[in-house]
């Protein structure tokens, strides 16, 4: 390792907990870091000391270091990452000069752009130190006093431990220090890949793409399927569900959606069925397409929107009515998320602006005017058995699906 190269140290939280199976996760996260990177001149990865270590052939200058935090932002189970300068040797010396130069930098930065150097005024720091290299003579408390006080005295800063505004880390390796600023912030939660595939039942309202979000960060690859009702119903809802997909693309390797369509089902239904439980046998045979797909791609579970009483179907007595279709879990990370809360994780992770455009959704389509909230299991069952065989309307419509492979767009697609 040189001094010329740049260096990203990588925190990770979640992962630090896994005990014996730490390595396992931390194996996934250096795979997707791997990928999250490519095109870019990546030196090294190395893992020690619950950090990751990313060390570049070129120094990082603003360029490299904004298209960093485009591509690591993305990243599930990173808790934070910093930009470092690598001080070879470890000379205590150099490092109050440069851990001064950086607090430096820092307000000159909030000079010249009010609220950088984290968002808040910076008028206190603090100095946290950790000694990888237990061999290095000088403890982690002795080096904190020492870059304290020499920062304090160049720009007569507070101290504060607890809260600083700006807080100056030092890593000491084996053959040289790290010394960074203010961490970045990332995605946190457990590296995509480390759990079991999923489907998720993708509409272009607001509430499935911050389920399927959530259900990224819990370490879960995601396949998409969308139910569409054309050519009844205009293609905006597909259009608007492809433009999801490509948002919610940059947190995992690759993104499959499949395009089912529903119509002729509906149809059936609408014709020869109650028209108060209409919904929830629409939703039933969702449930039952998805999990074919469910079967194709290897996936355990199925992850819906559901939040308990936003709408008609999601009613407790409902979901669980719904639920008798299925064979595998139905996860419903947002169920008992209040609208305010999921409408701002949308905004957060871009969504919000595309499920917000006008579009018909499948389950509009020959929408009773009055669905019943309190559906009885053994109504939608007679009903069910009156319908008949379905099974070659359900083949139709995985015959007919569309299947679209969406690549991670290594960069500028997050919102922070």
């Amino acid at each position: 390792m040189t001094a010329s190269r740049g260096v990203v140290v990588i925190h990770y939280a979640e992962l630090g907990t896994k005990g014996k199976n730490r390595s396992f996760f931390v194996g996934v996260l250096r795979r997707n870091l791997r990928r999250a990177l490519v095109g870019l001149e990546v030196a090294s990865i190395q893992s020690r000391h619950a950090r990751i270590f990313l060390e570049f052939a070129a120094p990082l200058d603003d360029d490299l270091q904004r298209e960093l935090r485009s591509r690591l932002g993305a990243v599930m189970g990173i808790a934070t990452f910093s930009f470092a300068t690598r001080i070879p040797g470890r000379p205590l010396d150099r490092l109050e000069r440069e851990a001064c130069e950086l607090v430096e930098r820092a307000l000159g930065e909030q000079a010249r752009e009010p609220g950088a150097g984290g968002g808040s005024v910076i008028r206190t720091f603090a100095v946290d130190t950790r000694r990888g290299d237990k061999s290095f003579p000088i403890p982690s408390p002795e080096i904190n006093r020492r870059l304290g006080a020499a920062i304090q005295g160049r720009t007569g800063l507070g101290v504060d431990i607890r809260n600083p505004d700006l807080n100056v880390g030092v890593e000491v390796l084996p053959d040289s220090i790290l010394l960074y600023g203010n961490r970045e912030e990332g995605q946190r939660g457990l590296p995509v890949g480390a759990s079991a595939r999923v489907v998720s039942l993708l509409s272009s309202g607001i509430d499935s793409p911050v389920a399927s979000y959530r259900i990224l960060a819990r370490g879960c690859r995601v396949i998409y399927v969308h139910f569409h009702s054309m050519p009844y119903t205009q293609r905006a809802s597909v259009d608007l569900t492809l433009d999801l997909v490509h948002q919610l693309a940059p947190y995992q390797p690759k993104s499959e959606l499949y395009l089912v369509p529903l119509a002729e089902i509906q149809r059936k239904i609408a014709v020869e069925a109650q028209s108060s439980i209409r919904v929830v046998l629409y939703r039933r045979w969702m449930v039952r397409l998805a999990e074919k797909v469910a079967a194709k791609v290897g996936a355990r579970a199925l992850v819906t929107g559901d939040s308990i009483g936003q709408v008609a179907s999601q009613t407790v007595e409902n979901l669980s009515v719904i639920e008798e279709a299925a064979t595998i879990p139905i996860l419903r990370p947002l169920v008992a998320t209040g609208k305010e809360e999921i409408i701002r994780m949308a905004r957060k992770i871009g969504t919000y602006d595309i499920s917000t455009q006008p579009y018909e959704d499948c389950c509009a389509f020959l929408m009773p005017q009055n669905p019943e909230t309190h559906v009885r299991p053994d109504d939608v069952r007679r009903a069910e058995e009156a319908l008949g065989p379905m099974e070659d309307l359900v083949w139709d419509a995985l015959a007919r699906a569309e299947r679209h492979v969406i690549p991670c767009v290594a960069s500028g697609a997050i919102r922070k």
